[in-house]
């Protein structure tokens, strides 16, 4: 966010997701979020992103509160916040909404269902450079015409429809200018789960909407996330926010601080 901007239109989020205890990695981002918004006296949010019923808990959800604080940082709207205008705060209760966003893809073209497995992505062969996605292939699109007299299924899978050899690039605060190319990094993407509940894409997007997110702070290792919600931006109409991706923080063995590694921020917030 240019320091030029005025005062109090910085609007930043922390969006713990509470699967588990923070790590040294949600620390540095949550430190980062937190300076850059009182830099320019604009405003926090807490959000939590309890998307997933399977794997989020009420007992992280108040512990990433907790460490949170512990570190010294205080956000102005929230879901433990009074009279906050851009709730709810919790992504469990905002469902409808991101289903609203889905039937808009949808009716736009952007949005298609998919009945292809895992293993059948996986089978057809095509990673990305860093091999850590399999990419889904043109040719696994449904063929289907759409009925758009009816509505979309909650429960089969839906995909973002993207244009494979598009550059999708945008400025991030801390790496500069950011460019991605549609069918090398990234292809038609998860929205919506056969589950029931949206993609952390899609919530993430309708959510930094409503609340009008200027900044979205986040990890690097979350970049082409970053890439792929611009596109559904630009499908809903939407202005992106700016992005300000941090560096990593790595153990030493060059792996990535995580849940996975037990790396608990509770340490960090108490040293």
């Amino acid at each position: 966010m240019s320091e030029d901007n005025p005062k109090n239109f910085y609007r930043g989020r922390l969006a713990p997701t509470p699967s588990g205890y923070l790590h040294v990695g949600h620390a540095r981002t949550f430190c980062t979020a937190w300076k850059r918004a009182r830099k320019l006296d604009g405003t926090l949010i807490l959000r939590m992103d309890d998307l997933d019923p399977s794997r989020c808990r009420e007992e992280f959800a108040d512990a990433c509160k907790e460490d949170i604080r512990k570190m010294g940082i205080t956000w102005d709207e929230g879901p433990d916040v009074e009279q906050s205008a851009h709730g709810p705060y919790l992504q469990s209760q905002c469902s409808d909404l991101y289903y609203e966003a889905l039937v808009r893809l949808w009716r736009k073209g952007f949005a298609y269902a998919c009945k292809k497995t895992r293993k059948e992505i996986r089978g057809a062969g095509l990673s990305n450079p860093t091999k850590d996605e399999f990419l889904f292939p043109q040719e696994f699109r449904s063929s289907q015409v759409e009925d758009f007299s009816q509505t979309p299924s909650k429960t089969v899978n839906w995909r973002f429809r993207t244009n494979w050899g598009d550059k999708i690039s945008f400025p991030d605060n801390r790496k500069g200018n950011v460019q991605f190319e549609v069918g090398r990094d990234f292809s038609d993407f998860l929205i919506w789960r056969k589950d029931g509940f949206s993609s952390y894409e899609l919530a993430t997007v309708v959510d930094d909407q409503r609340m009008k997110v200027s900044e979205v702070v986040r990890g690097e290792d979350l970049l082409v996330s970053s890439a792929r919600q611009c596109l559904i931006f630009d499908a809903l109409g939407w202005p992106r926010p700016e992005f300000y991706h941090c560096e990593l923080v790595l153990d030493d063995k060059g792996r990535k601080l995580s849940k996975s590694t037990r790396s608990i921020a509770r340490s960090f917030a108490t040293s």
